[in-house]
């Protein structure tokens, strides 16, 4: 696995290696000793897994105490993965960092608690898989406007689907004022 550091202090983009031939291929997509080895010291607890069509936009999303870090790759398809830093005394609180994932490229990315995720489908359908570091717990469920423009993330769809939930998140500035 090749580690890099994204533009947000914490977050990683992982590129796992592959092993191709006539059969197809096969990769490792989790290991904590090279995880730990990289400075990621998590233990996930839960596995999540959802499917989505072309132009749903699902997020920003987080989890208020303790929080979930993440570890994030699509399976099937290909996605526009979003991570905004809601660390209220961070120096870059409010940026965002968005890297494509998909079934070709076989990346992931590493979202440590601290951030607001959320992810735009681009092909006809995609599956999304991801580790949590916690539990979901509905009582600690939070986000933010996915079309705030202070944060003015840039999700790469022209129409977007978004759930009701998502339709009626706060604006970052509300987590300001917490």
């Amino acid at each position: 696995m090749r580690f890099q550091q994204l533009d947000l202090p914490g977050l990683v983009l992982i590129t796992p290696k592959v092993f191709e031939d006539e059969r197809g291929f096969f990769l490792e997509t989790y290991r904590k000793d090279q995880l730990l080895a990289a400075g990621i010291a998590v233990d996930f607890v839960q596995d999540n897994h959802s499917k989505s069509r072309k132009g749903t936009v699902r997020g920003l999303h987080y989890q208020t105490s303790p929080g979930q870090a993440k570890l994030i790759r699509c399976t099937k398809g290909a996605i526009w993965d979003i991570a905004v830093d809601i660390r209220p005394d961070s120096e870059t609180f409010g940026k965002w960092v968005g890297v494509e994932l998909s079934e070709n490229n076989k990346q992931l990315i590493y979202i440590p608690i601290g951030f607001a995720h959320g992810f735009a489908v681009l092909s006809d359908e995609a599956e999304v898989q991801y580790k949590c570091s916690n539990y979901y717990d509905g009582a600690t469920e939070a986000g933010i406007a996915w079309n705030d423009p202070e944060v003015a993330v840039d999700w790469k769809v022209s129409a977007p689907i978004l759930s009701v939930r998502d339709q009626n998140n706060p604006p970052l500035a509300s987590l300001r004022k917490k």
